[in-house]
């Protein structure tokens, strides 16, 4: 029988990996920001082979990008990204609340209710990072009910770069109250088991999201960032 210990290495760098997507999805590392691989090595206690290997994951994942003989930075989203990424979103995540809508158990459709629920807690005290949080968990549920692994390798791999966003449109004045209907509009749909409204439904909710990510970027531009509220 194979000695498992030399497997250890490759276990490492993956354990790093998720350690790191998770420092750039929750913005501990933020977009543009150079890796400090020494520091990190230092900090975690492992030599920088594993965490340059993890490099090398989330740089074939787009959310690094590595620049020769300099290192490694967190991947930005320009506004062209953006205004390009979430109207295909739209389209995935519609069609993913369609499928799921035709799948769901009662026990899913209870899942979702008790996401809902949370969601509604954040936005009634207008927690945006909480809110952010159970928003995503939620739409990944509703992508997991699809059941379609095509469709989850399509919205999962695009999912990683809206993740970058970091739900800066819910800072948009009144775009969390607005998101928050949309949320109850698309959980009634699935409710009812209607299918081709839950996917008209979450198909306009992300167009909604990319409205106020541009609003907010023009009044960042001409005015400064606005009041929350």
């Amino acid at each position: 029988m194979a000695d498992p210990i030399p497997l250890r290495p490759s276990s490492l760098h993956e354990e790093v990996a998720t350690r790191l997507r998770n420092m750039v999805f929750e913005r501990q590392l933020a977009p543009g920001q150079w890796v400090d691989e020494l520091a990190l090595a230092r900090e975690w206690q492992i030599s920088r082979t594993p965490l340059r290997e993890a490099l090398k994951v989330l740089a074939s994942e787009g959310l690094v990008v590595s620049v020769p003989r300099q290192g490694c930075k967190v991947a930005e989203m320009s506004e062209d990204d953006a205004d390009q990424l979430l109207p295909v979103m739209a389209l995935l995540e519609g069609r993913c609340a369609y499928e799921a809508v035709r799948r769901a158990g009662e026990a899913d459709i209870r899942r979702l209710q008790v996401l809902h629920e949370q969601l509604e807690k954040h936005a009634a005290a207008k927690n945006i990072d909480g809110y952010y949080r159970a928003n995503h968990e939620f739409h990944s549920a509703v992508q997991a009910m699809a059941g379609n692994r095509w469709l989850d390798r399509a919205t999962g791999d695009l999912r990683r770069f809206v993740r970058l966003l970091r739900g800066r449109q819910l800072h948009w004045p009144g775009r969390m109250e607005a998101s928050i209907n949309e949320h109850r509009v698309l959980l009634d749909a699935i409710v009812q088991r209607d299918a081709a409204r839950a996917e008209r439904v979450m198909h306009d909710h992300l167009l909604a999201q990319l409205a106020a990510l541009k609003a907010l970027r023009l009044h960042e531009t001409t005015q400064g960032a606005p009041h929350a509220g």
